[in-house]
């Protein structure tokens, strides 16, 4: 690094510290101001809240004493409606009013005094409307002559005032103390918000002095950027050349290896030839007669040598089928792909045909479920990949079970995913990509075959672009999921003409 960027760099990491600190420093002290702002204005709330209900019981007392004393002025039972509305709401109000006092033992103090003048009061009324409602109003009217109602009502006047007086103080300290914090705050934005100022001020200075040597690097890109895909075509045609190259030196590897292989099969048929004139002529011969080295050779022609020529034939015809492979395999590298819209369904109802025969053998059902999306792709490519898959999930049915195979199809995510779901013997999590590598197979081998369909079908379906892979549960089944574009790109288009 030059000593320019070094000093760059520095100046930027040293904007960067001052702007993070300030930002800190205003997020901290923001958050202590609205920690602070929101102390004051529940404490202010709480006060307003007090002091509305003090004046909210007052005034229901009073409508109930007017109400008592309209009814018994008059006698008539409308005058007693202010008192029951009032009576009933007076418990509501003294419980918010215990609510608000709740920690302040003064005024929960001052709270419960007036519950008691409220109670008491509210006993006088009751007391004189009962008395009138049974015909002595008399009565009643000389317990309001008394003057205990209203020594009630001025000690509850006085309660009140003692509560409000308080609640008038604090809430006046709360107010100053929020207008306070209130012009903190402008403070705190004003000089957070200059010392941001300076920070992207320096910031845009350092951009400026810089500007120059991006524009120069930029310029020099520009010129790489322009002999770019000029290198990647050459690379991409090279690494097609070494792709061709590869599979035509698998066919020719396979192409030799079959010679000696055919000549040993050879050798091996004439060898079991003379091995039965030898085994014709030694039985011309009595057993009887024989010595012990005739009796020797007797058993090598009947057991050992027919025992070797099979396991030779076994072995060449295994080899012959792993050279099959890699020809199939480098064969189908080179092939053209033919694009054309094709009808999954129709074309999985005949390759599912081919197999209705082996299938109804092992009481397998082979369902196409619903609709099946259409794609553009090369047709024998994806009957080679399907027949592949139908064939290994009924080469694999758990035969304790009927077998079931499910064949489905869906787009999702501009692409079309199709699915082969059998419940036959499933594979073990340790095998599933290990499946789709070339003379690997998985679990109890006690079925014929090489290990090569899967290789081939992940070979197949990338060539057009795709994916493939399998969920399976050891004893319950496997799916295997392909999943194609809805249409190949130019890229797939380009390979297939050129290959």
């Amino acid at each position: 690094m030059s000593t320019s960027s070094a000093t760059v760099t520095r100046r930027s990491l040293l904007m960067l510290f001052a702007g993070a600190v300030a930002l800190l420093g205003i997020v901290t002290m923001s958050g202590w101001l609205a920690e602070s702002t929101g102390h004051y204005s529940q404490a202010v709330g709480r006060m307003t809240a007090t002091r509305v209900a003090a004046g909210t019981l007052l005034s229901q007392l009073q409508d109930a004493e007017i109400g008592q004393r309209g009814y018994l002025l008059t006698g008539d039972r409308r005058y007693l409606k202010p008192y029951e509305a009032a009576n009933e709401a007076v418990n509501d109000t003294i419980a918010r009013m215990r609510g608000f006092a709740e920690g302040d033992a003064g005024a929960s103090a001052i709270v419960e005094r007036l519950a008691v003048l409220a109670t008491a009061k509210r006993e006088e009324l009751a007391e004189t409307i009962a008395l009138m409602q049974a015909g002595r109003r008399d009565e009643a009217l000389a317990i309001v002559r008394t003057g205990r109602g209203m020594r009630l009502m001025d000690d509850a006047r006085r309660s009140l005032a003692d509560l409000i007086m308080p609640a008038d103080a604090q809430l006046a300290a709360q107010l100053a103390a929020l207008n306070s914090q209130a012009g903190m705050s402008r403070w705190v934005a004003t000089l957070g918000g200059l010392f941001i100022l300076l920070v992207v001020g320096g910031a845009v200075w350092i951009v400026l002095h810089h500007t120059r040597n991006l524009v120069q690097a930029q310029q020099a890109i520009q010129a790489l950027n322009d002999s770019l895909e000029q290198r990647v075509s050459e690379r991409t045609v090279a690494l097609r050349r070494a792709n061709d190259e590869i599979q035509r030196f698998a066919y020719i590897v396979s192409h030799d290896l079959r010679a000696p292989l055919v000549n040993v099969m050879g050798f091996t048929s004439e060898f079991q030839e003379g091995l039965a004139s030898l085994r014709a002529h030694m039985h011309r011969q009595p057993a009887g007669q024989d010595d012990a080295m005739a009796a020797e050779a007797r058993r090598v022609a009947n057991e050992d040598l027919p025992e070797a020529i099979g396991f030779i034939r076994a072995s060449t015809t295994k080899m012959d089928r792993l050279i099959n492979a890699i020809l199939v395999l480098s064969r189908q590298g080179s092939r053209t792909l033919t694009l054309e819209p094709i009808c999954t369904r129709a074309l999985l109802e005949n390759t599912v045909a081919s197999v209705h025969h082996q299938a109804s053998e092992l009481r397998c059902v082979i369902d196409i479920a619903g609709s099946l999306p259409t794609v553009v792709s090369d047709r024998l490519a994806l009957e080679q990949i399907f027949g592949n898959l139908i064939d290994n999930a009924i080469k694999y049915l758990d035969p304790a079970r009927p077998g079931r195979i499910e064949i489905r199809g869906y787009a999702e995510a501009k692409r079309q995913v199709f699915e082969v779901i059998d419940n036959g013997r499933g594979i073990a999590p340790g095998d599933h990509e290990r499946i789709f590598e070339l003379f690997r197979r998985s679990g109890v081998q006690d079925r014929p075959g090489e290990g090569i369909g899967l290789a081939y079908v992940r070979t197949m379906v990338r060539r057009l672009e795709g994916e493939v892979t399998v969920d399976s549960i050891l004893g319950q089944g496997s799916v295997f999921r392909i999943s194609l574009p809805e249409s190949p790109t130019l890229s797939l288009q380009r390979l297939a003409d050129d290959a």
